[in-house]
């Protein structure tokens, strides 16, 4: 008996993943537009008990939003333009440097300059093909992208504009006897969706600042797009700032050397030690209370299972979880499991 009961839940789980992967392309848009719907809420509803309409006052929350995106990536191009520029003043130094490689080549090896010429302009021709395929996947990702992104913004305005709907449709699934644990449970879901994500949004604005200072000082090109990046990444927890600084640490290498380099890591290492011990605790704190190991497994998990947008979700929907673990008698060990472990404090010798 107990080992059928297993093979259901392995069978469970299978399925589970099996559908979570192949609805990625439903289910992502409509995971963040929840999100970001109950991120938005207490805006709307401010504006709604001062007399605004609900659908104005969700349009406003909605253009708000979009706002905010469209300013964050304005700034981004504005500095890749930079970049760009900067970028072709390298190409002339890095096409000195193989011309000094060809020529060493000639001297030592005996390969005429004209043969290595013909031996790059074939492999340039086989390389074209490619990249024009590449390029026809960026392009097509872009329309994917801003397709995606109005989606999102069309289900949040729904979310927010028929909350009050959906909400009785989960009351009315929810037995009679359960109804105040289903009220309690939707109340808390949404707590922790605000908290995290407002935390967080505090989080990288001040990593902005951080960032952009440090980086402005050690003379960084481009300070601020690299702060932008650095502090952006920092929604894919443990391995997203990490990525941004080795590329700040790359592009500070080819301008100011190895020096600039190590630089752009001290600056890493001090804004690491702050947010650690003292703006997490104070910004973020245990608004989802989640220890570590069940983090890296479920940010793995998702990354296998819908990529970036899956590492992004991962704390958030955990923390979901394990509200529901909380508030369901049955499930209640795994939220035990998922969450924070309590540190004993040693009692004292009589």
């Amino acid at each position: 008996m107990a080992l059928t009961k297993s093979i259901r839940v392995l069978v469970f789980l299978f399925l589970l993943c099996g559908g979570l992967y192949y609805a990625k392309p439903f289910l992502v848009p409509l995971v963040f537009a929840g999100l970001l719907a109950m991120l938005l809420l207490p805006l709307s509803g401010w504006m709604e008990k001062h007399k605004i309409p609900r659908g104005v006052a969700v349009f406003a929350c909605v253009a708000l939003l979009f706002a905010l995106v469209s300013g964050i990536i304005g700034v981004l191009s504005w500095q890749v333009a930079g970049i760009a520029q900067d970028a072709s003043i390298a190409n002339e130094e890095t096409s000195n440097t193989l011309t000094a490689i060809q020529k060493y080549i000639d001297d030592v090896l005996g390969i005429p300059i004209a043969q290595q010429h013909q031996l790059i302009k074939e492999q340039s021709a086989a390389l074209s093909a490619k990249v024009g395929g590449q390029l026809a996947n960026i392009a097509g990702s872009t329309a994917s992208f801003i397709g995606t992104s109005l989606l999102v913004l069309i289900y949040v305005f729904l979310f927010i504009f028929y909350r009050g709907h959906l909400k009785n449709f989960v009351l009315k699934l929810t037995p009679p006897d359960h109804t105040a644990t289903a009220r309690t449970i939707i109340s808390s879901v949404t707590n922790v969706a605000q908290q995290y994500i407002s935390g967080l949004g505090m989080m990288v604005g001040i990593l902005w600042i951080m960032y952009g200072i440090g980086f402005s000082v050690i003379g960084v090109k481009h300070a601020l797009f690299f702060a932008v990046l650095c502090g952006l990444l920092e929604i894919m927890p443990y391995i997203g700032n990490l990525i941004g600084t080795l590329l700040t640490a790359g592009m500070a290498y080819t301008h100011g050397g190895t020096s600039m380099a190590l630089w752009v890591l001290v600056v890493y290492g001090i804004v690491q030690f702050t947010q650690t011990y003292f703006l997490e605790p104070l910004v973020v704190g245990a608004r989802v209370s989640i220890n570590p190991l069940c983090t890296i497994i479920v940010i793995v998990l998702g990354e296998m299972l819908w990529g970036v947008p899956g590492m992004m979700l991962a704390i958030p929907a955990l923390g979901i979880v394990k509200i529901l673990c909380d508030n369901i008698e049955p499930l209640q060990p795994y939220g035990f499991l998922i969450g924070e472990v309590k540190q004993r404090t040693p009692r004292k010798k009589k």
